[in-house]
């Protein structure tokens, strides 16, 4: 189940917002794809994501993937963590496996995400 508070979108990515600022992470079915992640890429603080690009990628045993900005902002923060234990990705991708927090400059692309069940029902759709 994915968490209600949360936005989701097409590459297995959710958003929560708290306020201008913007925390990005893969959800359980992200990491449960992947498999066992070995290395995480990410942005320093104070770098600048773009809504639609990539910002770093998330390497598994199976393979490499991008991870791309639901919003263009500052990074303010960055889950330094995942360099040692790449592995909280797999336990836990809504708790400690968050990647970057981003002081969102315009929140409105965050319009198109979709809720959990919508989410739920992308699922559903994309295993027919």
């Amino acid at each position: 189940m994915n968490p209600v508070e949360l936005k989701y979108n097409k590459e297995h990515e959710y958003i929560k917002v708290e306020g201008k600022i913007v925390t990005f992470g893969i959800t359980d079915h992200a990491q449960e794809s992947l498999g066992d992640v070995v290395f995480v890429e990410l942005p320093e603080e104070g770098a600048t994501v773009t809504a639609g690009q990539a910002y770093g990628t998330v390497e598994s045993v199976k393979a490499v993937s991008d991870i791309t900005a639901s919003v263009s902002g500052k990074v303010v923060e960055v889950n330094t963590s995942l360099m040692d234990s790449p592995d909280l990705l797999n336990s836990d991708p809504y708790g400690e496996g968050w990647l970057i927090k981003v002081e969102a400059e315009d929140l409105s692309p965050l319009d198109s995400l979709m809720t959990a069940a919508e989410y739920e029902s992308f699922l559903a759709e994309e295993e027919h």
